[in-house]
C-alpha cells in the first residue's frame, strides 16, 4: 500500500463525542475481540509466505480465507469470488455478504487486501485481513439494518488490480451503478513497529478526486474517529485517503474512508514485514475500534447478542423470573411472576468460582464485583434458573 509519499496531518483531531452517543451494545461487541484470535490470524497469514497475486501461495491465502468465514458460521451461499487477471495469472477478490434487516440492498463495505509482495507482509496487508476477520465473526448473528459486506481484495499491490475490476464489474456494469453502497471502509497497514508508542490511528477522508462526495466522506471519516474514541483506548489523527482499494471506490462516487497506522512502521514491502516486527496490541485495540465503527455505520441492534435467545428472555423454572438490568453495574434486580417466600441465590464467575451467596434477597448489590461476565442461579422448590449477566461499570 502507499506506494507514494504522503505527508500526514499531524494534529490530534479532537472527537465531537457528544455527535455520536456511547452505544453498550456496541462496546461489548467491541470487546469481543481477542488478542488470542489477532495473533492466531496474524501468524497463520504469515505461514502462506509471499502471497503474490496470481500465485499459489496466493490462492492458499484465498481458501484460507474461505475456510475461516465458513468456520464462524457463514454459509457458502454467503460467499462469492470475483476473478480477473493480472500478468497472464487467474486471481480473486472474496466477498462474504451479510444481509440487513431494513436496507438489504443497501451495503456497508469493510474491506482490504490479502496480496503481498516481497515478504509475508504481516502489517500489509495482514493487519487488516485480521481484523476484517474479527468483525465478520463477531457479527455474524447480530441484526444490522443496512447489510454489510466483507471483501478481501487481490491485486492491490500491483495498482488496485482487484478492487478497480470488482467496483467496474460488480458495483458497476455496463457503465451503470448496480450496487447501492452506503459507505467503504478500508483498512490497510495498521501493525505498526513493535516497541513504538502506538496510540493512535489515522483515520483517512476523501479531500480529491470525485469532488461531490468529499463532504459525505468527510462527515464519515469524523463518525469514524469518534467512534475510535468510544470503543478502544486509540487517539485519532485525520489525514487524507490516497493509493488503496478504497480509490476506485471514490472515482465513482461513493463515499470512503479508511483507517491507516499513524507512526509509520516503514516495513511495508520488504522482508521485514514479519510478524515479530509489528505490534499486535496495536492491531487488537484497531479491531476494536473497526467493529465499533462497523456496528455504527451499519446500525446493529441495541439489543446484547453476548447471550443466546434463551438467555435473553424471561426464563422459567415453575415461577416466570426477570433478571435485570443486563448489563449491570451495582445492582441486579430478580422480579418473579409469581411471590416466592423462599429462594436462593449463587453467582458464579466464569472460571465456576462462587462469589456470592444469598438468600431471599431481590436486590442483589453487585458493587464488589469485577467487570466480567457472571451466571446467576436461582434455586426455589420449583427448580432452578440461570442466567449469564454481565457486569460492566
Amino acid at each position: 500500500m502507499k506506494k507514494v509519499a504522503a505527508v500526514l496531518l499531524t494534529s490530534i483531531a479532537l472527537q465531537n463525542v457528544d455527535a455520536q452517543n456511547f452505544i453498550q451494545a456496541y462496546k461489548n461487541r467491541a470487546d469481543m475481540v481477542t488478542q488470542t484470535n489477532i495473533n492466531t490470524n496474524l501468524q497463520e497469514f504469515a505461514a502462506f509466505g509471499i502471497k503474490k497475486t496470481g500465485t499459489v501461495a496466493n490462492n492458499n491465502a484465498l481458501n484460507w480465507l474461505k475456510n475461516k468465514y465458513l468456520s464462524y458460521g457463514y454459509a457458502a451461499s454467503d460467499l462469492s469470488e470475483d476473478a480477473f487477471t493480472y500478468g497472464g495469472n487467474t486471481s480473486k477478490n472474496l466477498i462474504i455478504t451479510k444481509t440487513g434487516t431494513v436496507y438489504p440492498n443497501k451495503y456497508v463495505i469493510i474491506c482490504g487486501h490479502y496480496d503481498t509482495i516481497v515478504g509475508p507482509g504481516v502489517s500489509d496487508n495482514g493487519s487488516g485481513t485480521s481484523i476484517i476477520l474479527e468483525a465478520a465473526r463477531i457479527l455474524k448473528d447480530v441484526p444490522t439494518e443496512y447489510s454489510i459486506k466483507f471483501i478481501h481484495f487481490s491485486g492491490e499491490e500491483q495498482g488496485l488490480v482487484g478492487s478497480n475490476h470488482y467496483v467496474n464489474n460488480i458495483a458497476y456494469q455496463g457503465g451503470n451503478q448496480v450496487l447501492d453502497i452506503k459507505l467503504v471502509l478500508n483498512i490497510d497497514q495498521v501493525g505498526g513497529l513493535i516497541g513504538n508508542n502506538n496510540n493512535t490511528i489515522t483515520c483517512e477522508r476523501d479531500t480529491g478526486g470525485v469532488s461531490s462526495n468529499n463532504a459525505a466522506s468527510d462527515i464519515a471519516t469524523q463518525e469514524l474517529m469518534t467512534c475510535t474514541g468510544l470503543y478502544s483506548p486509540l487517539q485519532t489523527n485525520l489525514s487524507y485517503a490516497y493509493s488503496s482499494d478504497y480509490m476506485p471506490f471514490e472515482a465513482k462516487g461513493y463515499t470512503i474512508t479508511g483507517f491507516y497506522e499513524y507512526l509509520r512502521s516503514e516495513n511495508e514491502h520488504t522482508v521485514n514485514d514479519t510478524f515479530a516486527n509489528l505490534d499486535p496490541v496495536y492491531v487488537f485495540n484497531v479491531g476494536k475500534a473497526a467493529v465499533g465503527a462497523l456496528q455504527h455505520f451499519a446500525v446493529a441492534t441495541t439489543t446484547n447478542n453476548l447471550l443466546s435467545a434463551n438467555e435473553t428472555s424471561v426464563q422459567k423454572s415453575g415461577e416466570g423470573i426477570r433478571i435485570y438490568p443486563n448489563p449491570a453495574k451495582d445492582l441486579v434486580t430478580l422480579e418473579f411472576e409469581q411471590k416466592v417466600k423462599q429462594f436462593k441465590v449463587e453467582v458464579n464467575d466464569m472460571a465456576g468460582n462462587t462469589v456470592l451467596n444469598l438468600e431471599n434477597q431481590e436486590k442483589i448489590n453487585t458493587s464488589g464485583l469485577k467487570n466480567g461476565v457472571y451466571t446467576f442461579t436461582i434455586k426455589t422448590d420449583k427448580g432452578n434458573t440461570t442466567k449469564k449477566i454481565i457486569i460492566n461499570k
